[in-house]
């Protein structure tokens, strides 16, 4: 791997708690039931190994943490992947949420632990909506929105490093793009180099989607815009494909964000080098404009300003940027669907982690994407990318 910062995935344990802890004090929050993977992962350290959804469903992960400060209470399929701060009284095996004695099992322990107090889930299953009938549930995502949006040094390592191997195997995946490829064998070869290279697991399927020139090209969309992604086949490599890609891969559970525009089989044209020039001064000028106190909104006015005259630059269906941590994409948004009066409301502050990713299209010639990882700083932005897209087009 390259350089690497300092790391204490134990101090990074205890402080993501005690900000868990302290944003359900702020909002009257008892006891916390977690399900989601990036949430149990957040609140107690906890690592499963990378599986198939229905099987990562199927044997999901669960946690309750209470607004005691006491040690979080775990139940896994997976007991070697549980931190060793963990009590040996709150280790708990794997249970089935989607019948009614796994459900009976963690309502039984929310009882104990919050007789009375309010209680808060982040995902719910019918078995488990019943076990916990007579209670009224808060609604807990602005608590861990909290919590989790503002990275630690230790959490902006992990994602440092992510992002590492993510561009490493990467490199690795680009010498083998050619005519009669199939796209699979590119999954292939990046999954096992980012194991080889100390990836945690694999988050985002990789895609490898080849683009029409225009839209009505395309397939059919209901919102009019360029579909992206979609799953990758077998479909073999054709000389002259624009590939656009877009990987996610992890390390200690924190996300990395990967992504670029390749021709198959022959180097960029006049059209391509100027979208690829116009990607980057897009994301060198929203970069420039990064720094505590700016609003999403804000940047979105930087971007437009700079594509003046073209189509918007990013997806509908998508994001100007997105957030990144122990989810692939997570607070805070930029320029999504919700619109401008939400961008006005999303304030950057230091420890923000945003992943770039503008869309340069012109119809009739395809477009370029990339994404860049950056950090909102005390000052400014620091890039948490490596990879100049301008070097590996």
């Amino acid at each position: 791997m390259a350089s690497e910062g300092p790391l204490d995935l134990a101090r990074m344990r205890r402080e993501r708690h005690a900000r868990l802890v302290a944003a359900m004090r702020e909002d009257g929050i008892d006891a916390l039931v977690l399900l989601g993977q990036g949430n149990v992962a957040y609140a107690t350290g906890l690592r499963v190994p990378a599986a198939e959804q229905g099987l990562a469903t199927h044997r999901r992960p669960v946690a309750l943490v209470t607004a005691d400060g006491a040690a979080a209470h775990v139940w896994t399929w997976y007991p070697e992947g549980v931190p060793p701060e963990v009590p040996e009284g709150h280790r708990h095996s794997g249970l089935r949420l989607d019948f009614p004695a796994g459900a009976r099992a963690v309502a039984s322990l929310v009882d104990d632990v919050c007789p009375g107090g309010v209680v808060a889930v982040d995902e719910l299953t019918m078995p488990l909506r019943a076990a916990l009938a007579a209670r009224s549930l808060a609604d807990p995502a602005p608590a861990i929105a909290r919590a989790k949006i503002r990275k630690t040094p230790d959490e902006l390592e992990c994602i440092r490093r992510a992002q590492q191997i993510n561009e490493r195997a990467i490199a690795d995946v680009r010498t083998r793009v050619q005519p009669g490829v199939r796209a699979t064998e590119l999954t292939g070869l990046l999954l096992e180099r980012v194991i080889d290279l100390g990836a945690s697991g694999n988050t985002v399927d990789p895609i490898w989607q080849p683009m029409p020139p225009s839209i009505a090209q395309g397939p059919f969309s209901l919102h009019g815009d360029v579909v992206f992604p979609l799953p990758t086949t077998v479909r073999p490599l054709e000389r002259g494909d624009v590939i656009w890609v877009d990987t996610g891969i992890q390390y200690e559970g924190y996300q990395s964000d990967y992504g670029t525009t390749w021709v198959v089989g022959e180097p960029f044209d006049v059209v391509k080098r100027d979208q690829r020039v116009r990607y980057r001064a897009v994301v060198d000028a929203v970069v420039d404009a990064i720094r505590p106190g700016v609003t999403a909104r804000d940047l979105t006015r930087v971007a437009r300003d700079v594509e003046s005259g073209h189509r918007t630059p990013w997806l509908k269906h998508f994001y100007l940027a997105h957030g990144t941590g122990t989810e692939s994409a997570e607070a805070p948004l930029v320029g999504s669907d919700l619109g401008d009066a939400h961008d006005e409301t999303v304030v950057l502050e230091p420890g923000n982690v945003l992943v770039l990713e503008p869309v340069i299209w012109d119809d009739g010639q395809s477009g370029f994407r990339a994404e860049d990882v950056v950090v909102v700083t005390d000052t400014g932005a620091q890039r948490l990318s490596t990879v100049d897209d301008l070097e590996v087009g």
